[in-house]
């Protein structure tokens, strides 16, 4: 008789994970699974903060471009026409920073408005061909900012794995803790309405159906919070994914089997982590920036060449004793007809530049330190994750083993005291207490492996190797 009432109740459990199950995938809309591999994937390609940082790199590759070009060769055009007065005076002129209009005419007596068109043609090209290396500085200084922004990138695309692949452990459990839940409901209400009957029939104290039917509202309020829980993970997951929230469908792989790879030693290693490697690149660059600030400095040794035309409207004759040789002739005031080149090599050095760049070399080696005590800070925080980690591991491993234990000896004082109960020969009290360790015991057993997938990608995260948990299949 006990045999059989134990098949119906399988049985009924069966339907009820059955049913559970079917819900799930109505929940998603869907057939479909999303596997942890499809999570990944949308997340790499959906994330607008991994397409921000990749669009940073891709301006930093330009400025290393942009760096080559500035070693180049100024050369300039430039033409002017304009038309206007040749009265000129003897005098002082003034270096004062503004518009400084310069006219070469004789030197006359009175002031006289005659007026011609004029023109100034030239071309310029001025080559700094030594600069004791702040060309090549200024190029490594270019090159070291799309290191730190690529290493950047890169380790947010590893940040982001991490935090999908714990997102989507994190729902796992929940749903199977809702699952939980609900057996643990049906349960209650199965016993509940046994003890009803035999209240009614007088077997039973009438105090043992008002907790029951405590046990039952527990058991409902359990389910509500199993499905709030569920759904806050949900949503977390849908923000890691860079989707709109909604219901997921997930793969139970990862509660059905273990890692089929466990590492066989304690993991010690960090040196490999992406976000020590964008601090390592962000030391370099503000070194690279420092060594630039340095070479600006020096002198500069300048190639420069210069040709030039001119036009005017004003003939060859006109001074101060013939003041009619000119005319209003578009065409021929524009016309050139002097010319004048010049070529040469200068010096120059902005010898207070010394002082003042001195000061922002210093400022930059103390935020060069300042960053390297950020990567030793971060590397020893690391460090202690994963030792940590190793720990995890190996207690959820522990854990993993006593889980069908619990749930077997759980299970078995459940069906003994609901035996004795209904002999009269236990208390509520005592079946309720057996059948909130037999709930505890279920929830135990089904998250029991997700535990150990989520402490191999504690360790994953913190030493940097995400195929210690990717690659378990």
């Amino acid at each position: 008789m006990k045999t059989t009432k134990k098949r119906i109740m399988v049985g009924i459990l069966s339907a009820v994970s059955l049913s559970l199950v079917s819900f799930f995938a109505k929940a998603q809309g869907t057939d479909s699974v999303l596997t942890l591999q499809k999570a990944l994937n949308i997340a790499l390609s959906q994330q607008q903060i991994l397409k921000a940082k990749d669009n940073y790199a891709k301006a930093s590759a330009q400025g290393i471009i942009s760096a080559k070009r500035d070693g180049l060769p100024d050369f300039t055009l430039s033409a002017q026409q304009a038309y206007g007065t040749l009265n000129g005076l003897n005098g002082l002129a003034s270096g004062l920073p503004g518009l400084t209009t310069i006219t070469a005419g004789p030197v006359a007596s009175t002031q006289n408005w005659n007026a011609a068109f004029a023109a100034f043609y030239a071309s310029n090209i001025d080559w700094n061909i030594f600069s004791f290396g702040l060309q090549r500085a200024h190029v490594a200084e270019a090159k070291g900012f799309f290191a730190m922004d690529e290493a950047d990138l890169e380790q947010e695309k590893f940040q982001q794995q991490v935090k999908v692949a714990g997102a989507y452990l994190n729902l796992l459990a929940a749903q199977r803790l809702h699952y939980s839940m609900n057996v643990n409901l049906w349960r209650v209400s199965q016993l509940r309405d046994v003890i009803l009957v035999r209240t009614v029939n007088g077997l039973n104290p009438g105090v043992d159906s008002a907790i029951a039917n405590a046990e039952l509202s527990k058991a409902r309020i359990a389910v509500t919070d199993a499905i709030n829980y569920e759904q806050s993970q949900a949503a977390n997951l849908a923000i890691q994914l860079g989707v709109n929230q909604q219901s997921f469908s997930l793969d139970s792989t990862y509660i059905s089997h273990l890692p089929a790879r466990l590492p066989g030693q304690l993991i010690n290693d960090v040196s490999k982590n992406p976000e020590l490697t964008f601090l390592s690149a962000r030391v370099k660059s503000s070194e690279l920036t420092a060594n630039y600030l340095s070479k600006i400095s020096m002198p500069k040794v300048s190639f420069f060449g210069v040709l030039q035309e001119r036009g005017s409207g004003f003939g060859t004759s006109y001074g101060i004793t013939n003041f009619t040789d000119y005319n209003h002739s578009y065409p021929d005031g524009i016309d050139p007809i002097r010319g004048n080149y010049l070529v040469g090599i200068g010096v120059s050095w902005d010898l207070t530049n010394l002082g003042r760049i001195a000061s922002r070399v210093k400022s930059q080696h103390f935020n060069s330190d300042g960053l390297k005590n950020e990567y030793y800070y971060q590397e020893n925080n690391l460090s202690n994750q994963l030792q940590q980690g190793n720990k995890q591991l190996a207690n959820a491993l522990q854990k993993y083993g006593e889980a069908p234990i619990e749930l077997k000896a759980a299970s078995d004082a459940y069906d003994q005291k609901t035996t004795l109960y209904s002999n009269g020969l236990a208390t509520i009290v005592d079946v309720t207490q057996t059948l909130y360790n037999l709930n505890i015991a279920e929830t135990d057993k089904d998250i029991a492996s997700t535990s150990v997938w989520q402490a191999l990608l504690y360790m994953a995260g913190s030493s940097g190797d995400f195929n210690l948990f990717i690659n378990q299949f």
